[in-house]
């Protein structure tokens, strides 16, 4: 894996000589506070190794990444029931988008913009109070990050609720509709809670790794989903993962990804390796804007589109 550790120090050595970093997340403004020069990249693979470089070991709000997580836990909890309250399809429109929910009667498009998570949250509430259902979340991906030290930013969760103003009207929206069977406030409570774990590269590479080897730990055999479960999560990673921007991940980087509003992306290479990579400054369509680069860089150095032959 000498190469491969090579190309990622090259990588880091690269995006921190970079001046288009992108603009980093002023909504929510503890966001707005992180420092645009932060790179960092990690690559977990099947023999338990994680390579990494640049700010690979520094937190950060993982925001919508925490989705990929949610999600895995909602269809473990009601299985394909949540289809009937969220759809598969990419959303073409920005992640908080209003006037596409009132168009399909309260089912948001997918689980990766934000009203479909919403709805997951809610589906995770049920038969729990809020605290409860948080903590659910918190410790299963500290189960698959096999590291009890990943924690959940009380700063950034305060100042998510403080501005989530669009998320609480999609929430009323939905539950106008049926679409939430919790109070709006609960559901949102969680929802902004999972936005606001913070991991490192590191972590996130490592608990996204089931979703690499079929659905299993590759080190302990442990199944986390079947591999069906897991092949259809990526796949709408790949469809959906990156909002409005989701088409173009696919077309120049070709693996199915996840990224958040905190900077962070994860990256399944089927059969091969989980990826993490974190530089807060994003693009036009909300996405990291050099861990896009990185990673379509990364993904044609090592030959790892899911479209190679």
């Amino acid at each position: 894996m000498a190469e491969l550790d090579g190309v990622l120090r090259e990588l880091a050595a690269e995006m921190a000589e970079r001046t288009d970093r992108g603009a980093v997340a002023s909504y929510i403004p503890q966001l707005g506070t992180i420092d645009a020069g932060k790179f960092g990249i990690a690559v977990a693979l099947a023999d338990g190794q994680v390579l990494s470089a640049g700010d690979a070991d520094e937190a950060f709000s993982i925001q919508s990444v925490s989705k990929v997580f949610t999600l895995t836990l909602a269809l473990g909890k009601i299985g394909d029931a949540l289809w009937k309250r969220v759809g598969r399809e990419p959303s073409g429109n920005p992640f908080n988008s209003i006037v596409q929910l009132e168009m399909e009667h309260g089912i948001p498009r997918n689980p990766f913009i934000n009203a479909g998570a919403i709805v997951v949250s809610d589906v995770l509430l049920a038969g729990h109070q809020p605290r409860e259902a948080i903590g659910e979340i918190l410790r299963f991906i500290q189960f698959l990050a096999d590291d009890d030290s990943v924690f959940i930013d009380r700063e950034v969760a305060a100042s998510e609720r403080a501005t989530g103003f669009r998320n609480m009207a999609l929430a009323n929206y939905m539950r106008s509709f049926g679409n939430l069977h919790h109070e709006a406030e609960l559901a949102l409570g969680v929802y902004f809670h999972h936005c606001a774990i913070a991991m490192t590269c590191r972590q996130l590479a490592q608990a996204a790794r089931f979703l690499a080897f079929d659905g299993r730990n590759p080190l302990t055999g442990h199944s986390v989903v079947s591999t069906q479960r897991a092949r259809r999560i990526n796949a709408l990673m790949l469809t959906c993962g990156h909002y409005d921007g989701s088409g173009d991940f696919a077309f120049r980087v070709g693996i199915p990804g996840k990224s958040g509003v905190g900077g962070g992306i994860i990256g399944i290479v089927p059969g091969v390796a989980s990826l993490a990579v974190w530089s807060p400054g994003l693009n036009e369509n909300g996405n990291s804007k050099l861990g896009s680069i990185a990673l379509e860089k990364l993904a044609r150095t090592m030959n790892w589109s899911v479209f190679a032959s």
